[in-house]
C-alpha cells in the first residue's frame, strides 16, 4: 500500500515521553511520504537565534524588506541542518519548489531567500535549518510504538501561531489535552 495519502501534509506531534531530543516537544510537518523513499518532514516550533537578517547577511542576500530581520528561523530537524527549507503559501513558484497541497509549498532553493529579502516573497513563510527524514517502513514502525500523534496540517498552526504554542495547538486539532497522555500504546 502507497502511504503517501495517509501522512503527507499530516502534523507529527510527539507525544509528552518523547526521549529523542531532536524531537521532544515538537510539531513536524510532513511534506513528503511514499513506500520507496520514506518520509521528509520539517520542524515547525524550534525557533533558534539565528534571524533572517542575520541568515542573510552571512548568505550576501540584499535585504530590502527590512521587517523581515529579526524573524528566527527554526531547527527544521536534525537532518542536512545547513540546509535551508521555506515552508510557504502558494502564490508563486520557485526553482525548487515542492506542492505539499493547493495552498502549501516547500522551496530550498536560494531564490525564494532572494524575492523574501526583496519583500517579493510569500505572503506567509517559515524559514527552517534542516529536515526530519525517516527510512520507509520507519515512521509507520514509530507510530505504532506511539511515539507520534498525527493530525491533518492547518496553515494557521505553521503561519500564525506563536512558536511555544504550535506544539499544544495541533494537538487542539484532535480535542486532547496533549499533557494527558500516556506513553502506553493499545495494541488490537
Amino acid at each position: 500500500m502507497d502511504t503517501a495519502t495517509n501522512l503527507k501534509n499530516q502534523f507529527l506531534i510527539a507525544m509528552p515521553t518523547m526521549g529523542d531530543p531532536n524531537f521532544e516537544h515538537t510539531v513536524t510537518l510532513i511534506c513528503q511520504q511514499n513506500d520507496t523513499v520514506g518520509a521528509f518532514g520539517v520542524t515547525i516550533n524550534r525557533p533558534i537565534s539565528l534571524t533572517l537578517g542575520e541568515l542573510f547577511s552571512q548568505l550576501n542576500i540584499e535585504i530590502k524588506d527590512e521587517t523581515i530581520m529579526a524573524i528566527p528561523a527554526v531547527v527544521g530537524g536534525p537532518v542536512q541542518p545547513e540546509q535551508g527549507f521555506v515552508l510557504h503559501d502558494t502564490k508563486k513558484s520557485w526553482e525548487s519548489t515542492m506542492p505539499i497541497t493547493d495552498n502549501l509549498a516547500i522551496t530550498s532553493s536560494r531564490d525564494i531567500l532572494v524575492d523574501i529579502a526583496q519583500g517579493e516573497g510569500p505572503e506567509h513563510f517559515l524559514l527552517a535549518l534542516g529536515c526530519a527524514g525517516w527510512s520507509p517502513g520507519q515512521l509507520e514502525h514509530e507510530l505504532q510504538e506511539n511515539t507520534w500523534l498525527t493530525c491533518p496540517a492547518e496553515n494557521r498552526i505553521i503561519f500564525d501561531l506563536p512558536y511555544h504554542q504550535r506544539w499544544k495547538g495541533a494537538a487542539d486539532i484532535l480535542g486532547i489535552d496533549i499533557n494527558l497522555l500516556s506513553d502506553v500504546a493499545g495494541h488490537a
